[in-house]
C-alpha cells in the first residue's frame, strides 16, 4: 500500500504560519466539525495515518462523514475515542447533485442507520428551491424520527426550507453557506438551532487576524460557531496541520472564554459529550 510521504512544507500547506505568531493559542484543542475519509483517499492514506494527522493538529474530537460511509466506520473502529460518526448520503463522490433525485439514497441511509449509531445526516448538499425537493423531504422526515441532526452545504435559502419542513431540526451549517458575516448573524438570531461551522472560510481571517465583521457575529454568539477543515478530497489531508494553526491564530483575537467555546466546548456540547466512548452503538444521539 502506498502511504503518504511528503515533505513537511507540504503539509504545512498554504496556510502555515510560522511557530513564533502561534504560539500563544498553540495549545487550545480544537473539535473538527467537518471531516471527510472518503473511497479516494484509503488506498493512500491508511485510518491510523488519517488518525495520527488528526491528533498531531490537536484535533480532540472530529465530526466525521464518508463517501462511502466505510470509511468512517474505518476511522471510528481505530479511534472510537476521537471520531463521531454521521452519515452521508453518498455512496461514492461526485453524487452532490444527482442524490437530490435518487428514490435510493432513503433506503441505503436506513439501512446504514440500522446498523451503527450516528449523530447526524451529512454532510448533503442542496441549495434554493431543491431543499422542498421529495427525497430531501424524506431525508428530513427520517433525522426526526431517528432524532438525528442535519449536516446541510446549504444557501442560506435551503437552510429556511429545511427549518420549515421540521421547525424543531437541528443544523450544522457547513461553511456557514459561504454567506455573508451580515446573513449569518441575522440567520442565527431567527434559528435557535442553527449551529455554524467555518470550514473553508478563510474570509473569516484574510491576514490571519480575525475579520472586524466576523469577530462581532461570534462574540453575540459564542456559544453557536464551530470550527472544520473539510478534507473533501485527498490533498485536504495535507492542510489539516495548518488549518489548525490558522484556526489558532484568529482565535488569539477572542477572549478566552469565546476562544474555547468555538474551538472545542460548542462541538461538545452539541453532541452532548465529549468524544463517544464504546462501541458504535452506545454513541450519543442529542436530546430533541
Amino acid at each position: 500500500m502506498m502511504l503518504f510521504r511528503w515533505p513537511l512544507l507540504l503539509w504545512l500547506g498554504v496556510l502555515w504560519f510560522p511557530p513564533s505568531e502561534a504560539a500563544p493559542a498553540a495549545e487550545i484543542p480544537l473539535f473538527d466539525a467537518h471531516i471527510h475519509y472518503n473511497h479516494d483517499v484509503w488506498d493512500a492514506l491508511s485510518p491510523k495515518e488519517a488518525v495520527a494527522i488528526l491528533r498531531e493538529a490537536g484535533v480532540r474530537c472530529a465530526l466525521v462523514s464518508s463517501s462511502g460511509d466505510e470509511g468512517t466506520r474505518r476511522l471510528y473502529a481505530e479511534a472510537p475515542d476521537l471520531v463521531v460518526p454521521e452519515l452521508r448520503p453518498y455512496r461514492k463522490t461526485g453524487e452532490t447533485r444527482s442524490w437530490l433525485h435518487d428514490d435510493s439514497v432513503i433506503g441505503y441511509l436506513q439501512a446504514r442507520l440500522d446498523t451503527q449509531a450516528y449523530v447526524a445526516i451529512g454532510e448533503f448538499h442542496v441549495n434554493g428551491t431543491d431543499a422542498d425537493l421529495p427525497v430531501v423531504r424524506r431525508l428530513v422526515q427520517l433525522a426526526k424520527r431517528q432524532r438525528l441532526m442535519l449536516h446541510a452545504h446549504s444557501d442560506a435559502e435551503a437552510i429556511e426550507r429545511l427549518f420549515r419542513q421540521d421547525r424543531e431540526a437541528t443544523i450544522i451549517w457547513a461553511h456557514a453557506g459561504y454567506e455573508s458575516p451580515a446573513l449569518v448573524r441575522e440567520m442565527v438570531r431567527r434559528y435557535r438551532n442553527l449551529w455554524p461551522e467555518l470550514s473553508s472560510r478563510t474570509d473569516v481571517a484574510p491576514t490571519g487576524r480575525l475579520a472586524p465583521a466576523w469577530r462581532d457575529v461570534l462574540v453575540e454568539f459564542p456559544d453557536r460557531f464551530m470550527i472544520g477543515t473539510d478534507t473533501h478530497q485527498p490533498e485536504r489531508w495535507k492542510a489539516v496541520s495548518s488549518n489548525a494553526a490558522f484556526v489558532r491564530r484568529w482565535l488569539e483575537d477572542l477572549p478566552d472564554e469565546i476562544a474555547e467555546r468555538i474551538a472545542y466546548k460548542n462541538g461538545e456540547a452539541l453532541i452532548s459529550s465529549s468524544c463517544p466512548k464504546g462501541s458504535p452503538k452506545t454513541t450519543t444521539i442529542p436530546a430533541r
